[in-house]
């Protein structure tokens, strides 16, 4: 059975910075793509950025690009997002996704 497990939320002011993680089970992580996904309060889910299986390609939202890293560690089964110079309009419950698999999420509240 597929397990996906957030982990890292809370809230954080405006400026700050958090990491979230992501456990996987139930599949050979390290033969599979990943992604983080978001969805805002009132709001459809967003990509927000993904990496290939090695860790070696990343890609994300424009919106985003050089205030988050996605990263994995293949030897930990673990995934994760480096997030930093957030904003409130960053407040989101953050998903982490495997083809149409998707954990519980974790919530994210960036606010003062």
């Amino acid at each position: 059975e597929v397990q996906l497990v957030e982990s890292g939320g809370g809230l954080v002011q405006p400026g700050g910075s958090l990491r979230l993680s992501c456990a996987a089970s139930g599949f050979i992580f390290s033969s599979y793509g990943m992604k983080w996904v978001r969805q805002a309060p009132g709001k459809g889910l967003e990509w927000v950025s993904s990496i290939n299986s090695g860790g070696d390609s990343t890609n994300y939202a424009d919106s985003l690009k050089g205030r988050f890293t996605i990263s994995r560690d293949n030897a930990k089964n673990t995934l994760y997002l480096q997030m930093s110079s957030l904003k409130p309009e960053d407040t989101a419950v953050y998903y982490c996704a495997m083809r149409t698999f998707r954990g519980q999420g974790t919530q994210v509240t960036v606010s003062s």
